[in-house]
């Protein structure tokens, strides 16, 4: 089946688009889009498929596809009015026009991710909070009051992933789940699922496709994230709604996304070394022994895969570098989470952003100790950490989870904590001799310098404000030294303890689901980006931020396999 390009695509969806009221707001001009732009280095995204089958690249090639159907029910998501915006972008061939239609795509969005959500098209209202997924002129009050008068079972299915929130004719508020809410968009991509399934050689990768694409039509994704759980083979793809950062308001509604990925064999059988250390490090996390869990899921997979294709909430601003998955507290009771670290795209963050950070921030000497293998180790901890630590919660007597209990804060805490926490996890791992003592100094001076690529991602986002958030306690506890010709640098002697700290205090808040102590930490410790921080940031403005992938072997992929 042949797709159409991506804005003919969403021309079908303008008749449900509804623009809102702007604000008078100064829009930069061409120069300042460019400067914007630049923040982002043009990076292509290369695999080799040599040793794949015909078939298995019709797989793929299907895949990309089904992939920019989610780009287009992403763009919904994030806003009722971005299709619109996004033909009318697409119409306007002015030089201004077409640098507005670049910084658009890459955002996903009429906002500068990096810059606040500053609006930079003419037209956008300021972001809305609640992104599409609730009435835009409602209110975050008024939701969740609308939630406390629901019955029990009522309410749960309005935090659920895989609702929103419609106001019908009367203005009252209803569920819409999302098989109805984007019902033609879904319709589409599970077609190109099935054709893949047809095609597919691996048994495990024809069920979860084939399954996915039932939940498309179902909205019950519990079956297929078990299937995906449990693939095998040369092909790794991740598709459907999954991540919660766009709801700030509650972190309960599940954006869709899209990674299509290759197995990268040899690099994946070097992360056997820490299937077996999970328990051990949740036995030994520094938080009171009643809030360890005594029994992680049974399946923890691990893999490294190179990525072809990524879209929807994998695909604007900063790009994963790897993620943990799935969400649902269901599948992970039972089968714990899958890490995918996608190497390609952190070989070309380190190279084209960690490198010329550290060049500034980093005295000479310090800039020796900078290397990729702790960077790499230290993404791969992180997302193992994010499966560790307080998950299911009880509060006040009732079952709950972290995310609902801590709301708009949870997705913040949650990557400092994983973040934090996989700096104590290493360095357990080095204590009992699984990992080198080399890498001991390495793994902070790196940690350092890339806590700086971090929080110029912005604070708006989850991930920098999360760095905020540890920069600022390891500062305070003498972790991180401000130096007086500007550079940062470790002390050894200080930081081991101030990780320990820190990673206690944030599993403890929640573990306890305690959203008043959540809401008080962000602002006191993630708000504010300290003076000497901050003059360092001022001398790395010119450095790319991150990458802009230009996936070169998806095109060619797809042109060839129509």
């Amino acid at each position: 089946m042949k797709i159409t390009p991506i804005a003919f695509t969403l021309a079908l969806l303008t008749a449900s688009a509804v623009m809102t009221p702007a604000r008078e707001i100064h829009q930069p001009d061409i120069a300042k889009l460019k400067q914007m732009m630049a923040n982002f280095a043009p990076t292509e995204i290369k695999v080799d498929l040599s040793k794949l089958s015909p078939n298995d690249r019709k797989v793929l090639a299907r895949l990309v596809e089904a992939s920019q159907i989610i780009d287009g029910i992403f763009l919904r998501q994030d806003w009722a009015g971005n299709p619109a915006m996004l033909l009318d972008l697409t119409a306007d061939q002015s030089p201004e026009g077409q640098a507005r239609l670049h910084y658009f795509r890459l955002n996903k969005g009429p906002w500068s991710r990096q810059y606040h959500n500053a609006p930079f098209v003419i037209g956008a209202p300021q972001k809305p909070p609640g992104a599409g997924f609730y009435p835009l002129d409602a209110t975050k009050a008024e939701i969740e009051n609308w939630i406390k008068s629901l019955p029990a079972d009522e309410q749960e299915r309005a935090k659920d992933f895989f609702t929103v929130v419609r106001r019908k004719q009367d203005k009252s508020l209803t569920l819409i789940p999302y098989n109805i809410e984007y019902q033609g968009e879904l319709s589409i991509a599970a077609e190109f699922l099935r054709e893949a399934a047809k095609l597919a050689s691996e048994p495990t990768l024809e069920r979860f496709l084939t399954a996915r694409a039932d939940a498309f039509s179902s909205n019950d994704y519990y079956e297929s994230d078990i299937a995906w759980m449990e693939l095998k083979g040369a092909i790794e793809p991740t598709i459907g709604p999954y991540e919660v950062y766009e709801d700030e308001w509650f972190n309960y509604k599940a954006a869709f996304e899209s990674f299509i990925t290759v197995l990268d064999e040899e690099e994946s059988a070097k992360l056997d070394k820490y299937s077996g250390q999970l328990q051990d490090i949740e036995n030994h996390l520094p938080i009171d022994p009643k809030y360890r869990n005594p029994k992680l899921g049974a399946l923890a997979p691990m893999v490294v895969v190179n990525e072809l294709y990524c879209a929807g909430d994998a695909n604007h601003g900063v790009q994963t570098a790897a993620f943990n998955l799935p969400n649902d507290e269901r599948v992970t009771r039972e089968k714990g989470s899958k890490r995918v670290m996608l190497k390609n795209v952190q070989d070309a963050k380190f190279a084209k952003t960690l490198i010329p950070i550290s060049k500034i921030v980093l005295s000479p000497v310090d800039q020796k100790e900078v290397s990729f293998d702790p960077f790499f180790t230290q993404i791969v901890v992180h997302e193992l950490m994010h499966g560790l630590g307080p998950h299911d919660v009880t509060v006040n007597g009732r079952q709950s989870t972290v995310r609902q209990e801590l709301k708009e804060t949870y997705s913040a805490l949650e990557e400092a904590k994983a973040d934090i926490s996989s700096l104590f996890a290493i360095q357990y791992m080095i204590d009992k001799g699984v990992l080198p003592k080399s890498l001991e100094r390495p793994l902070y001076t790196t940690y350092l310098a890339s806590s700086f690529r971090t929080i110029r991602f912005g604070t708006s986002e989850a991930h920098g404000r999360g760095m905020v958030v540890q920069v600022n306690y390891l500062l305070d506890h003498g972790g991180f030294v401000a130096q007086n010709d500007g550079t940062f640098s470790v002390n050894l002697d200080k930081i081991k303890e101030a990780v320990k700290g820190l990673t206690h205090d944030i599993m403890t808040v929640q573990a306890e689901g305690n959203y008043d102590t959540a809401k008080a930490m962000l602002p006191h410790l993630g708000n504010s980006i300290r003076p000497e921080v901050e003059r360092a940031l001022n001398k790395l403005r010119g450095l790319p931020i991150d990458i802009e992938p230009k996936f070169t072997t998806a095109e060619q992929l797809v042109r060839e396999n129509p």
